[in-house]
């Protein structure tokens, strides 16, 4: 299916069964998401939310850019929520508003990568392990230990990508309390750029795999 007779996907909208990102404007939240079904100029996705569950992530209304990953550009879309299916199964539908161009800003394009990671805060080290990654920050959970870090806080993070281990420095955006656990989303604070580089390579591996899994 597609949003528009003549439209193409990949270029016009995101291509069905693929990943994109879903951000909200004038907020600071972003959830990669696998796409569904796109028709008539409405993209329906199953957003990676697990770890916003106790949290109201979109409401009908909320205006929203979606990005994915073209041919050989980075590609957006303006769209605003017109569903929001809660339970077992969560899935947000998107009204386009607007055309599909090739994304201004650089977006870091986000991938559900599993790896542990280490957290020097002051005197306490946290351990713990990545929900998802791009070359812009992480969300992970962590073993909870003292005083729970709060947006703002600075700390050093370190993960291994298979190629050797990441150190840098990074600062708290959200933190969500879950039992003895934490589940924190951080930003990276001035990577270097041969670091982005093979977070973004460790990223696109993981895109790669789960498009894989999907046509098996």
């Amino acid at each position: 299916m597609t949003s528009v007779p003549g439209s193409v996907p990949g270029v016009d909208h995101p291509e069905e069964q693929t990943e994109a990102e879903v951000t909200l404007v004038g907020r600071n939240i972003s959830v990669s998401s696998r796409v569904e079904v796109v028709h008539d100029g409405v993209i329906s996705v199953r957003p990676s939310a697990g770890e916003f569950l106790e949290q109201v992530v979109v409401q009908v209304g909320d205006q929203v850019e979606v990005f994915w990953k073209g041919e050989d550009t980075q590609r957006a879309v303006p769209a605003e929520v017109i569903t929001v299916e809660q339970g077992a199964v969560l899935r947000w539908r998107m009204r386009m508003t607007g055309p599909a161009e090739s994304s201004q800003r650089r977006k870091a394009v986000r991938g559900r990568v599993a790896i542990p990671v280490r957290a020097e805060y002051g005197t306490v080290d946290l351990t713990g392990e990545t929900v998802d990654l791009s070359e812009a920050g992480l969300r992970a959970q962590f073993e909870g230990f003292g005083m729970m870090p709060e947006p703002g806080n600075t700390m050093m993070l370190t993960f291994e990508l298979g190629d050797g281990p990441v150190k840098t420095k990074a600062e708290v955006v959200r933190t969500q309390a879950r039992g003895a656990r934490w589940l924190m989303s951080i930003r990276f604070v001035n990577m270097a750029e041969k670091d982005q580089d093979r977070v973004r390579r460790r990223v696109f591996q993981a895109l790669r795999e789960e498009r894989a899994k999907t046509i098996d």
